[in-house]
């Protein structure tokens, strides 16, 4: 499953996000968007977990949840349009 993760505070890393998704389960990949011009986060990413339930138990749990000093916005991913 595709989680989308917001409002990510620009300091946090792809290691300190996925270290917050492994409390739950296997983190098949984690990636923050940032500016192509700058290099610096955008404040959004993705976290990619092969098992759903585990899935559903990270968004239940960091939805919300204060990570680097911002409260999370944790949602299931939608397609690209």
């Amino acid at each position: 499953m595709n989680i989308y993760c917001g409002n990510l505070n620009w300091q946090t890393t792809e290691e300190g996000l996925q270290a917050a998704f492994e409390e739950f389960g296997e983190v098949a990949s984690v990636t923050i968007i940032k500016d192509r011009y700058t290099g610096q986060s955008r404040g959004f990413g993705f976290v990619e977990m092969p098992d759903d339930e585990q899935a559903q138990a990270a968004i239940s749990a960091l939805n919300g949840k204060e990570l680097d000093g911002r409260p999370l916005k944790i949602d299931q991913a939608r397609p690209r349009q």
